[in-house]
């Protein structure tokens, strides 16, 4: 069955495509993976260091394959990533955060322009997902680009500027986290009004809402988008009338991706 990794590993050159054309950073990934693989950084989703080395020792060993990096690049790296005092210890007694974190600084050596990441937070404690998503944050802060595979749809809510949803081997949607969530049913405004003679009078302005009176909250249907709350409120206006609060529910992608494909995400393994 296709999955994402098929589509990483064509598009890291490691796998032919059995047909159409990609090109990362500008290159053809069949008639040029040379300069691909030159331009890009790839983290798989367990951490592929040696643990018979030390945290040193496997930078150092990627430093001497990569012509052209400075030895001064380790104790660079080791700091970035908080590796410094566990520097001399073997890599076999990391925790799994720290192996991630210095799977990903090795990545990091001879500097990407493109950093492929298989699911980089699968099998870590709460802290050191957290950890991960500040490192992944501060790479885009620099100019990276990041390549995010990810089965915690919360994960890509929180890193992606864009998101594409694969299903099956075929794309199914395509956007912005919050683009996307403004295409599945059920996102509204919620208002909640000073009394019910004002809750009332709201309900009266807009088709299919839906008032609470225990609450004093009405809910209105609405795309979420600015031009939409836009007219919401110039619509209270015109009638004098005013929401003690207000805010904006969406559904979240694990909703988006069950409506685009008719099943919910799978539950990696622990």
């Amino acid at each position: 069955m296709f999955r994402h990794l098929t589509t990483v590993n064509v598009l890291t050159t490691l796998l032919g495509a059995d047909a159409g054309t990609v090109k990362v950073a500008g290159y053809d990934v069949a008639t040029d993976a040379k300069a691909v693989r030159k331009a890009i950084g790839v983290t798989g989703q367990f951490a592929a260091v040696d643990e018979l080395l030390t945290g040193q020792e496997n930078l150092e060993l990627m430093v001497d394959l990569s012509p052209g990096t400075d030895r001064k690049t380790v104790a660079e790296l080791l700091a970035r990533f908080d590796l410094t005092d566990s520097a001399q210890q073997p890599a076999s007694t990391y925790s799994g955060g720290m192996r991630r974190k210095l799977d990903l600084a090795m990545t990091l050596v001879g500097s990407p322009r493109i950093i492929f990441l298989d699911e980089p937070t699968t099998g870590l404690d709460p802290r050191s997902r957290r950890t991960m998503w500040t490192i992944i944050r501060e790479l885009v802060a620099d100019g990276v680009t990041i390549f995010l595979t990810t089965q915690y749809l919360d994960e890509a809510d929180q890193l992606a500027d864009q998101v594409a949803v694969l299903d099956q081997g075929k794309l199914v949607a395509q956007g912005t986290p919050d683009e996307l969530k403004r295409q599945i049913p059920g996102t509204h405004v919620r208002l909640r009004f000073a009394d019910s003679e004002q809750l009332a009078a709201a309900a009266q302005l807009f088709a299919d809402a839906t008032p609470d009176d225990e609450s004093l909250t009405l809910r209105v249907p609405s795309d979420g988008g600015t031009s939409s709350l836009r007219d919401l409120l110039n619509r209270l206006d015109e009638y004098a009338l005013s929401a003690e609060e207000f805010s904006v529910h969406t559904p979240d992608l694990d909703d988006v991706f069950l409506a685009l494909t008719g099943h919910a995400t799978e539950v990696p393994a622990k």
